[in-house]
């Protein structure tokens, strides 16, 4: 896990227009090797700290949101800077606005949170090593055999929210 006293923790985009202050450590932090991530970044992963939306504070500006289309169907917001055009987080269709997936190198300093784990490993790129004792598995996991406890009653608290979000979404056959 993350250090608690390095929170709050403040980032935002290239240019400055909008900025952020996670208030707390975020649930867990992802390094997602999927190749939906892969192309949405340009890049061989991307790294995502899952934080609670009332605990991010838009200190300045306000990003926009994007719509993108996902793996689940159910698609996911971006969230960009208008005038730069970085992304800051994501809510994706599962959790919706309830959660962000903020973009760790968008921190002021990203070394704060290292992954918890990497995902969708079964495609990751084969030059990325991941090191010995961290947590990896093939595609998902289940969260009660990863996330720490005080981040599973977290989950808990917003759980409710995040069901009545998903009643309000259309049914996908």
């Amino acid at each position: 896990m993350n250090p608690p006293e390095a929170f709050p923790a403040e980032g935002g985009c290239d240019c400055r227009y909008v900025r952020y202050r996670m208030e707390t450590p975020p649930l867990f932090v992802h390094c997602c090797h999927c190749r939906w991530c892969q192309r949405e970044t340009g890049t061989a992963f991307a790294l995502n700290a899952l934080i609670e939306s009332d605990r991010v504070t838009v200190l300045a500006g306000e990003p926009e949101l994007i719509d993108t289309p996902s793996l689940s169907g159910l698609g996911q917001k971006i969230a960009r800077c208008p005038r730069c055009r970085i992304a800051l987080w994501s809510h994706y269709g599962g959790a919706g606005p309830v959660l962000r997936f903020v973009r760790v190198g968008t921190l002021d300093n990203p070394d704060l949170l290292a992954p918890d784990i990497h995902i969708y490993t079964a495609s990751k790129q084969p030059w990325v090593v991941i090191p010995p004792g961290v947590s990896a598995v093939a595609e998902y996991y289940d969260r009660s055999q990863y996330w720490p406890p005080e981040s599973l009653a977290r989950w808990q608290a917003v759980l409710p929210q995040i069901k009545a979000y998903r009643a309000t979404l259309p049914r996908i056959n």
